[in-house]
């Protein structure tokens, strides 16, 4: 088929879906009761639905009263349980796969399960409803005369005797429908290689060669890929690679330390910009607006939404209908592949209530995620006794941000540390440190994997009272106040730097 005429056809039968949008625009909260009464339902002959008598529950308070809300650690041993055979735990059809995700307390790393239901009506749907936002916004668009360049993290997958997990990227690799392979590069084989290097070097040859005409993926990662194929044509612009390449769809992280430097990539193309909110445990939300920084909350995606005002008990949670704009809250999610209240550890704010709009400002926790590492203050504080126990050293405050890459220079974490009396050897303390972080972390130890991503810290070594002069300059010396141990952005890091100085 020509790609003018099949790019007609797709941009038509895509912009079907906005009337079921509008739907959800117009009775977001009669359409959230629906899905929590099919959640319920459709789970009610489960060990968690005979547990709380899902059957008999009509209201949404009375599922408040009587399902608790939950963190990973509450429902992990049903969790291992079924990726070892079990069934009908939490979930009434068969779980074949599981996300691998970054880990908790207690575990390395978290394994989502991932029904089918959440793949075809959560996760897939979430993928062409940001196509369908983009190209009802964007009349012009021709994103179907080309191919959408798909940016996964690692595509390896593991198996045992009753399951298989991996990252979110590869299950949906691994299952991805025709209408979505027939219009993406790289290749499937490519897509599925497991060594990264050898991956990287295979997507540059393939996807350069193709009509891109949009991206999708994590601004980091995309950023090393970019650099690779302007590497392998020195000599080129991205504008003479891929002329008609006209969205960026990101997310992830936080896309602000990086937009400049794709504005230059992207010099002499008029390339927009559209962030997802996607994670292991469901597709959330979309940008539905040129040039915004908000995202549109969808809300028939077989995903029931709860909010608790952040600093306040799980007593304070309300469903969609009594939040309020500009209060930041922690999301609680119940989903379509058996997740039931559910703390996914995202903070989100509202600024619309008409249609419901978001922004993601944070985690339940301090944490540094700017490039998919997701390192908690639990890794952090492991990883530093770990390191002082390693090199005979007492360690007295700390705190540790991003160091966002620039043109071709990896990005890395960037560390302030107050000794008792500093290590004889700040090298080998750095290296103990990384390889702790990656041992407990997952997710830093695949964006550590050869210094592709982030490379090894820098640790600047505090001058004594650094951080109580701080405190102190601060008017928070005593009581509860204390240094945050991670930060996602630099502002506290360098003025601790200049203060050292």
């Amino acid at each position: 088929m020509p790609f003018p005429l099949f790019n007609s056809i797709a941009s038509w039968f895509l912009k079907k879906r906005i009337h079921q949008i509008d739907l959800f625009l117009r009775y977001p909260n009669e359409v959230q009761q629906e899905v929590l009464q099919d959640l319920l339902g459709f789970a009610h002959k489960t060990k968690v639905g005979s547990t709380h008598d899902f059957g008999s529950i009509h209201r949404y308070e009375t599922f408040a009263e009587r399902v608790p809300i939950v963190t990973y650690e509450d429902i992990a041993s049903d969790i291992d349980a079924s990726r070892n055979g079990a069934q009908n735990l939490f979930w009434p059809t068969p779980i074949k796969w599981y996300a691998k995700s970054s880990g908790t307390t207690n575990a390395k790393s978290k394994f989502i399960p991932m029904s089918v239901e959440a793949l075809e009506d959560c996760h897939y749907k979430g993928g062409k409803d940001m196509l369908s936002l983009y190209i009802n916004n964007n009349p012009e668009a021709q994103l179907f005369t080309g191919k959408g360049l798909r940016m996964g993290g690692s595509q390896e997958m593991y198996q045992n005797a009753h399951s298989s997990f991996g990252d979110l990227s590869a299950i949906m690799t691994e299952n991805l429908p025709l209408w979505a392979e027939i219009n993406t590069t790289p290749s499937l084989n490519v897509s599925l290689m497991a060594e990264w290097e050898a991956k990287l070097a295979a997507m540059v040859m393939e996807c350069s060669k193709e009509n891109v005409t949009s991206l999708v993926g994590v601004p980091s990662w995309m950023l090393v890929l970019l650099h690779k194929i302007l590497g392998a044509s020195p000599d080129k612009k991205l504008s003479d690679i891929w002329p008609n390449l006209e969205v960026y769809f990101h997310g992830g992280v936080s896309f602000r330390p990086y937009q400049n430097q794709y504005e230059a990539l992207f010099e002499g193309q008029k390339v927009k910009y559209y962030e997802i909110y996607n994670a292991s445990e469901g597709f959330f939300a979309i940008q539905d607006q040129n040039d915004s920084d908000e995202l549109l909350l969808m809300l028939d995606y077989g995903i029931f939404y709860e909010f608790i005002p952040l600093g306040e008990s799980d007593n304070a949670i309300i469903p969609l209908d009594n939040v309020q704009l500009g209060v930041h809250y922690a999301l609680v999610i119940t989903t379509n592949a058996g997740l039931w209240r559910y703390k996914i550890g995202d903070v989100i704010r509202f600024t619309s209530l008409s249609p419901y709009r978001i922004q993601i400002t944070g985690r339940t926790k301090h944490y540094i995620n700017a490039f998919g590492e997701e390192l908690v203050v639990e890794n952090a504080d492991r990883a530093i006794a770990h390191a002082a126990k390693h090199c005979g050293v007492e360690v007295l405050d700390y705190t540790a941000a991003p160091v966002f890459m620039q043109d071709t220079t990896r990005g890395g974490h960037e560390w302030v540390i107050e000794f008792l009396f500093p290590p004889s050897d700040i090298e080998q303390f750095t290296c103990a440190l990384d390889a702790e972080i990656q041992q407990l972390n997952s997710d830093y130890e695949a964006k550590r994997y050869k210094s592709l991503t982030m490379q090894l810290p820098t640790i600047h070594i505090a001058r004594k009272g650094l951080f109580y002069d701080w405190l102190e300059v601060k008017k928070k010396l005593g009581g509860q106040h204390k240094v945050p141990r991670l930060s996602n952005d630099r502002e506290l890091l360098e003025i601790l730097l200049e203060m050292n100085a």
